[in-house]
């Protein structure tokens, strides 16, 4: 994809963190772009933020959509292809977590991470896979270095995260015979609101949104005969412990 203006994206959980400073790198490349959000008033108003920062009116649209379920996605899909045209790349990027002890995790817990953090990434590359046969386009799935290094209280971010990064390693395996890239991106400290943070000047050291969407634009124009399938990215220069 050396040429992206005019490609149309896809980016679940959209409305803030990695998702958000994805959608606007996206929009200054001179791409369409779609966010989705469970909040149908968030993903609006995140969509109107967007046109405003990179003069992008009519660019970018907001969808109400859950990646828990199949058919939500395959609707958010659907606007997608009636509004654009066209759908070309797919970010699966909705999360959250619940951590603790595994004597205190609820069972409650445990499948709301499943279900939107692995089952989500699944719903989302199910619902648009015809379409991005179609297309020859691009999967890229936010995983985590949390996907490879376990700690405690981690369980089930834990193995969401595991799950993420292995499943997108056998989708990749079996869609670049149609011509699709599929790469997961498994980044360290992102200075955004997930698990209740507040970014700040104090979060400086983190990886930072934009650096998320400089990367994702980097792998979008790389040379289509070659394969990044699996990053691994961290802050250069972490606080001492």
């Amino acid at each position: 994809m050396k040429d992206l203006k005019g490609k149309v994206a896809l980016i679940t959980g959209g409305t803030k963190g990695i998702g958000y400073g994805v959608a606007e790198a996206l929009l200054r490349q001179g791409l369409k772009v779609v966010i989705t959000s469970r909040d149908e008033n968030a993903a609006n108003e995140a969509a109107d933020s967007l046109a405003s920062k990179t003069n992008s009116k009519g660019a970018v649209i907001g969808v109400q959509a859950d990646v828990r379920r199949l058919d939500s996605q395959k609707e958010a899909v659907n606007q997608a292809l009636s509004t654009f045209g066209q759908l070309d790349i797919v970010i699966a990027n909705a999360g959250l977590g619940h951590f603790g002890s595994i004597e205190e995790l609820t069972v409650e817990q445990w499948n709301d991470v499943i279900d939107t953090n692995l089952s989500g990434v699944f719903n989302s590359i199910k619902a648009s896979v015809d379409a991005l046969k179609e297309s020859k386009g691009y999967y890229i799935t936010i995983s985590s270095l949390a996907g490879t290094n376990f700690f405690a209280g981690g369980s089930a971010y834990n193995a969401s995260k595991f799950g993420v990064t292995g499943f997108t390693q056998a989708v990749m395996l079996d869609l670049r015979q149609y011509g699709v890239k599929v790469s997961t991106i498994m980044p360290g400290s992102v200075s955004t609101h997930f698990n209740g943070n507040e970014p700040s000047d104090k979060g400086a050291w983190k990886i930072q949104i934009e650096d998320m969407g400089e990367l994702v634009v980097d792998l979008l124009k790389m040379n289509p005969r070659t394969l990044p399938s699996k990053i691994e990215i961290r802050p250069t220069t972490p606080p001492s412990k």
